[in-house]
């Protein structure tokens, strides 16, 4: 029946050890039939399938609206930037993480190969303003970002007819609320203030299995689910994610939060992407930290970061540490693994 369980998958465990989550036959088939009619899926449809399959998007969201619209699928064992732009001619469809984006920015021929696609999305990370701007650029498609989860499937997207805002996933989904709520007591917050996205539709999981305290701790008795990450609801309805609860950093007593950050550093020429943190600190009990991906030739400095930002951000907001690397450390699905970098650099402050 509807309320049967259908699935348990895993939640990737980037926060913390990783959960089973009961997913219904009602929670999936409505979330396909939802996505279907929102990202306009027909039988005349050809996705381009290169994401993984041990995640909720790969696994369900695909290959569900793949058999709900009647439509086709060219299913590839892995990513590669050269095959799918091979594919495209005869495809409709791409469904990516940001990673595949900037990857097929880099090959010749995406914009002659792009002209019979009509949809682009991408999720599970957040995709740079940069490359958004880049991708409409060179193939003229805005990439649709929505907003999902391993507990959930899909809550938000970015409309198909409309505008599609670079760094923002959208607007709930048909039948899918979205609440901003104070992440010390649960209250709704007002329009356009920081708190804990809160999620409560036919999508939402059954619980944890085997796992009745997280269950109760994560699902709320009036059928709400407490998603863990940060974000804001502008005035145009736009839901925008800043940030996961555990990645929240508290310096001298001020919430910090490192999405803010991230977007003033990554918009500094010479710099590709960056993840800030937070470390124990004697002073502030927390203090901030960037670790920076600089681009290949440039010389760039700590405080060349320093004295580029400081106009832009408050005192108490600017890195009292920055460090550079060649790559940050990302699951398998492109999402940045904060807690490895924070097992990394622990102790700098001592």
């Amino acid at each position: 029946g509807p309320d049967d369980l259908a699935a348990i998958l895993y939640t990737s465990g980037t926060t913390g050890r990783s959960k089973g989550a009961m997913l219904t036959h009602r929670a999936l088939a409505s979330n396909a039939q939802t996505l279907k009619d929102s990202w306009h899926f027909s039988a005349d449809d050809v996705l381009i399938h290169a994401l993984p399959i041990f995640h909720t998007h790969g696994l369900f969201v695909a290959t569900n609206i793949t058999l709900l619209a009647g439509s086709s699928c060219i299913f590839m064992s892995k990513f590669d930037a050269d095959d799918i732009l091979g594919y495209m001619p005869d495809a409709t469809v791409l469904m990516g993480v940001p990673t595949f984006y900037v990857r097929l920015l880099e090959t010749e021929g995406l914009r002659k190969a792009s002209v019979n696609m009509r949809l682009f999305v991408s999720g599970s990370a957040p995709l740079l303003a940069e490359t958004h701007d880049r991708w409409r650029d060179v193939t003229g498609h805005a990439i649709l970002e929505r907003y999902g989860m391993t507990e959930t499937n899909m809550n938000t997207s970015n409309p198909y007819d409309g505008d599609r805002r670079a760094g923002m996933v959208g607007f709930p989904l048909p039948g899918v609320e979205v609440i901003v709520t104070d992440p010390a007591t649960g209250a709704p917050l007002p329009q356009g203030e920081i708190g804990v996205l809160e999620v409560r539709g036919p999508n939402v999981f059954a619980g944890y299995w085997k796992m009745p305290d997280k269950t109760a701790e994560e699902l709320r008795d009036n059928g709400f689910f407490i998603t863990g990450d940060l974000g804001r609801i502008d005035a145009d309805g736009y839901v925008h994610i800043v940030g996961r609860g555990k990645d929240l950093i508290i310096s001298g007593g001020y919430n910090i939060y490192p999405k803010e950050i991230e977007l003033v550093i990554d918009d500094l020429p010479g710099v590709v992407e960056s993840a800030v943190i937070g470390l124990p600190h004697k002073d502030f009990g927390e203090a901030v930290v960037a670790v920076i991906v600089a681009q290949n030739g440039v010389e760039i400095s700590a405080q060349d970061i320093s004295n580029s930002i400081k106009d832009n951000l408050a005192r108490f907001k600017q890195p009292k540490r920055i460090e550079f690397v060649q790559a940050l450390p990302r699951n398998a699905m492109g999402k940045v693994q904060k807690n490895v970098l924070r097992d990394a650099y622990d102790g700098v402050f001592q």
